[in-house]
């Protein structure tokens, strides 16, 4: 049995947004997702089916290096506003670094992801809209995840160099 895919109307997308929305609230990423991707495939430009998509993605990071990181970037990048482009890109950053961390990545190895996602925080914060402090409430988050685990700090002494380890020149 051949199975193909249905086409969604344009009319209905407005509510496809909105049970995208709320499978994303019941933690039912992959309905999200897959609602998502039938909204792009009738309007592959639609803004927030791509941010909601990223979104339903980035739910769904477990910790190990995932493929789908770069998919997310790639949706995030398709944004036509400069602000959403850094606010999102931030949130995938920290969302990959959190995701690791619950699977017990050194936290030394972390922080330059934190790091990126707080210069992408910074970056929206200097061009976001009047009254939306979502990138200083983010960049916060990721200062006191920091603050809080004092693992973030540490370097790994490095290895040293063995002259007889290297291939002649």
């Amino acid at each position: 049995m051949e199975l193909k895919l249905k086409t969604i109307s344009k009319a209905g997308i407005p509510e496809a947004i909105s049970k995208a929305e709320l499978y994303r609230s019941l933690n039912e990423p992959e309905e999200a997702e897959s609602i998502c991707r039938d909204i792009l495939a009738v309007e592959p430009e639609h803004q927030l089916a791509l941010r909601l998509l990223g979104l339903a993605i980035t739910d769904q990071f477990a910790g190990e290096a995932s493929d789908r990181y770069g998919e997310v970037e790639k949706l995030f990048q398709g944004l036509m506003e400069r602000y959403e482009r850094l606010y999102y890109t931030g949130l995938l950053h920290e969302r990959r670094a959190k995701a690791q961390m619950r699977v017990g990545r050194p936290l030394h190895t972390l922080a330059p992801l934190f790091e990126e996602a707080m210069r992408c925080f910074a970056e929206a914060e200097k061009i976001r809209p009047p009254e939306n402090d979502d990138p200083i409430l983010r960049w916060n988050r990721c200062a006191r995840l920091l603050q809080s685990h004092p693992g973030f700090d540490e370097e790994k002494e490095p290895e040293e160099f063995d002259a007889y380890d290297s291939s002649p020149i």
